[in-house]
Parts: C-alpha cells; sequence; structure tokens
C-alpha cells in the first residue's frame, strides 16, 4: 500500500483574496478560478456575491468573450498530420503489463519512485520475473493476473500512460518508470500488432480538431499571463506552466 504522510495546506493570494488547497494542482486551479471570477467582476459579468452556478457560467462567457482561437488552415493541417502519423494510425494494438506503485496525495514522492526504480531494476535484470513482481509488488488490481493489461489501442488508457505505450515499437520492459495521475508504472510490452495510417482526407476532421485544442490551450495560457501581469499574485507563479 502508498505511504502516506500528513497533508499541509498551501496558501496564495490573488490581490485580496486568499486560496487555500491540499495540493500544488488544486492550489494552481483555484488561483486560475479565481482570477478569472476577478475578471468577470471588474467587466460587469458576474455579481461579486454570485453562487457557484452562475460564477461557472459567467466564467464560459467570459473566456468565449476574450480569448479567440484561430483556426489551422490546410497548410497546417497537412503538416501536422505528417509530422504525426502514430496519431492517425488505426488499429495499432499492445499487448502489454504494467506494475504500479500507487501515489496519493499524502504519498512521499521520492521514496516511492526510488522504490519504483529499484523494481524496474529487478524486471530489467530477468524479464522472466515480471508477472512475479507485479503479483508482489503491483497495487493495480491487475497484480492478480501477473500485471496483465490485455490488448490496448489508443483511447483505452490515460494520455500520459498512452504517450509513452505508443512512442515506438518497443518490446519488452520499457527502461523508464512512467509516471501518470495514477502513480509510478514499470511496463512490460508483451506484442505489437500494427495499425494502419489513415488517409489525410479522413483524418483531416480530426488533425482539425487536435490543433484547434493546441491553439485554445496556448490562447488560454497567454490570457492568463496578461491578467496575471496585471494582478497582485502571491505564493504561485502563474506564469510559468504554459499547460493550462
Amino acid at each position: 500500500m502508498p505511504i502516506e504522510s500528513t497533508p499541509q495546506s498551501l496558501t496564495a493570494r490573488i490581490n485580496d483574496v486568499e486560496i487555500v488547497a491540499g495540493t500544488p494542482a488544486d492550489l494552481r486551479f483555484a488561483s486560475v478560478q479565481e482570477l478569472l471570477r476577478q475578471r468577470a467582476v471588474a467587466l460587469g459579468l458576474l455579481a461579486a456575491d454570485a453562487d457557484q452556478t452562475a460564477t461557472v457560467a459567467a466564467l464560459e462567457h467570459l473566456l468565449e468573450r476574450e480569448v479567440k482561437v484561430p483556426q489551422a488552415g490546410d497548410e497546417e493541417i497537412e503538416r501536422h498530420y505528417l509530422a504525426n502519423p502514430g496519431r492517425y494510425t488505426v488499429g495499432e494494438l499492445v499487448f502489454a503489463s504494467h506494475i504500479l506503485l500507487q501515489v496519493t496525495e499524502r504519498t512521499p514522492i521520492q521514496p516511492l519512485l526510488a522504490r519504483a526504480e529499484a523494481i524496474l531494476h529487478q524486471a530489467q535484470a530477468d524479464a522472466s520475473r515480471f508477472a512475479e513482481l507485479a503479483r508482489e509488488m503491483s497495487n493495480c488490481p491487475s497484480a492478480q493476473v501477473g500485471g496483465s493489461l490485455g490488448q490496448l489501442q489508443r483511447g483505452d488508457t490515460v494520455p500520459e500512460f498512452e504517450a509513452v505505450l505508443f512512442a515506438d515499437g518497443s518490446v519488452g520492459v520499457l527502461p523508464r518508470v512512467v509516471r501518470t495521475r495514477y502513480g509510478f508504472h514499470i511496463v512490460k510490452v508483451e506484442r505489437r500488432e500494427p495499425g494502419k495510417l489513415l488517409p489525410l482526407e479522413m483524418a483531416r476532421d480530426r488533425v482539425a480538431s487536435d490543433l484547434a485544442e493546441q491553439s485554445l490551450s496556448r490562447s488560454l495560457q497567454q490570457y492568463l499571463e496578461r491578467l496575471a501581469s496585471n494582478a497582485e499574485v502571491n505564493g504561485i507563479d502563474l506564469m510559468s506552466d504554459r499547460r493550462y
């Protein structure tokens, strides 16, 4: 089971409003929401004492009004398609197993990572022991079947796990510990079945959607940075994270 320690509250301040949260991610999310709320109030889109339902609606209106997202043209769509063939390949299957060391809000990260690295070294030294190690060490229910995840295709797992699993044609124990929202994974790819790249015309809508999502993320971050530069922000850096 994961090791737990006593949680500590984290605080930040956006102008005259104090933000309290239990994790850095929660603190950032709450700080961003407060920054947007204050902007909506300043523009007259929201009453200062509005409830949560009204606040959510006002923030959506605010972003629609103030964040402009450029649309990708044909050349940009084609470049992105050619640069990311794996993203638009269908039917590709990976048969994999894993050992999960679960992370909770109160888990000390470094000791758990060190343990994951030690298990990885054992698995690399003797891959035939992977199922045994999974049964002994993994926090995932798949431990009962030696860590087997069966066959996986794109979309079956969380994005950070999928990105590693489908990154290349590697087979065997992957060389690095994989970090996801669930914890640390030691991964073994049993075998792969190749897929087929969709023609550009069939993939065009998906490529355009991917580019629009990337453009929206960049535009949102730039907007937040402009708001933060005009606010008094203490206890958190809203200018450094490019992944809003």
